[in-house]
């Protein structure tokens, strides 16, 4: 795709317009998770593979370690606030619920969160800032700190029980993803096999989302559920992180028909920089992004577009940066997130990503010149070099997400 425009700034203004301006990545799901990667995780990484342990098991203890690691070690600290500086984002959106087995989705979820808790108390109000409304955004914009905004991106942990959803809130929760890539109780994923809507018990999990002021988000979910959320909710409805597949087809992309509805809606779409989302082929790079951006851009208007990242550390998938030795074997889908078990080390066991080899999440689908969180700044040069002009760009950046946030969650 032709450039739309000269470029608006040189690369080295394009960076100090990014230092400078507000910046919201609306799904950053690793950011208190998988961010940290310090030499004595390291080393424990090595121990934890020697002993025969799981890339699930090994993350979830790298995981309580980060708490641990913050908790005790300044230098820790310094680390994880130093990656936060050198990525540019004000705000991220970091996720606590992922595809899970039903059984134990609820403490898995409810034990992210108050790791999360505890990394935001032990850093500080003057470092880092749990996001309750869109006060707190623009506050920590202000004073130079940075703010968390937790999501789900499954609604597993509610199980059949509505009021979860109300203690889920109280513990910070403001964003809600419907369904991961397959079905669960609220309705289908997008890589199910039959792909239909909302069942009667998610149209009531969309209106207590709305009661409660929180943001209902459709990313992984099936083209008709979000035509449904969309029908039945009476808030905007968001994408926090996918792709047109006018311009690449994905499962996990979205029409622009669909699209368009987001927008009149008064809703926001994140862009995910997750190169088989992308593209067909193993080739991606930041200008196949940017041609994502530009075309939902002219479906959508400037207005609600924006940019939700998915990307934490090196891979082709969302990822973290703990470094796996080689005997663990090559990255594969069914070790997107901790909650989703290795089939290979339970007998029987089943993936529950629900992501399979044609969506082109392997070690051969990445972006090389965008593969980890501190390469954010490279995504606001590539929209400056595509023509993105400064207004344009504070409202993708993050103006967008800020209005739709501030409209629902208040």
């Amino acid at each position: 795709m032709a450039n739309r425009r000269a470029p608006s700034m040189t690369p080295e203004e394009a960076r100090r317009f990014h230092e400078s301006t507000m910046v919201i990545d609306s799904q950053q799901p690793g950011v208190t998770s998988g961010v940290l990667y310090t030499e004595s995780m390291h080393e424990s990484m090595r121990e934890f593979a020697v002993q025969g342990m799981s890339r699930g098991e090994i993350r979830k203890r790298l995981q309580a370690m980060t708490v641990r690691e913050i908790q005790e070690h300044p230098e820790a600290a310094r680390q994880y606030m130093a990656m936060w500086e050198e990525s540019g984002v004000n705000v991220a959106s970091a996720t606590y619920a992922g595809p899970h087995p039903p059984e134990g989705a609820f403490e898995t979820s409810v034990t992210g969160i108050t790791q999360a808790r505890a990394i935001i108390d032990a850093l500080g109000d003057d470092q880092l800032r749990l996001v309750l409304k869109a006060d707190d955004i623009e506050r920590a914009y202000r004073d130079g700190v940075r703010g968390v905004i937790f999501d789900f991106q499954e609604t597993i942990p509610f199980g059949s029980d509505l009021d979860r959803i109300d203690t889920f809130y109280n513990m910070g929760l403001r964003v809600v993803q419907l369904t991961y890539n397959l079905r669960n109780l609220v309705g289908d994923g997008c890589t199910e096999r039959y792909k239909t809507g909302l069942t009667y018990y998610g149209i009531e999990v969309v209106r207590r989302l709305n009661e409660l002021g929180m943001l209902v988000d459709v990313s992984h979910c099936s083209e008709q559920v979000g035509f449904d959320a969309i029908e039945v909710s009476s808030s905007p409805v968001i994408v926090t992180h996918s792709a047109s597949n006018a311009v690449c087809y994905h499962d996990r992309g979205k029409g622009d028909e669909l699209a368009r509805a987001i927008a009149e809606n008064g809703g926001f779409f994140g862009v995910a920089a997750i190169g088989g989302f992308l593209r067909s082929d193993n080739n991606a790079t930041l200008d196949d992004f940017v041609d994502h951006v530009e075309h939902l851009v002219d479906v959508m208007g400037i207005d609600h577009v924006g940019i939700g990242s998915d990307k934490c550390g090196p891979g082709p998938g969302t990822e973290s940066n703990f470094e796996y030795p080689p005997e663990l074997g090559p990255y594969e889908t069914s070790y997107l997130y901790q909650d989703d078990p290795d089939p290979r080390a339970t007998p029987g066991g089943f993936s529950w990503s629900g992501f399979r080899a044609e969506h082109r999440l392997s070690d051969n689908h990445r972006i090389a010149d965008f593969d980890k969180f501190t390469d954010w700044p490279a995504i606001t040069m590539k929209l400056a070099e595509r023509g993105f002009n400064e207004g344009e760009l504070r409202k993708i950046l993050g103006e967008n997400y800020l209005r739709v946030f501030r409209e629902v969650v208040g």
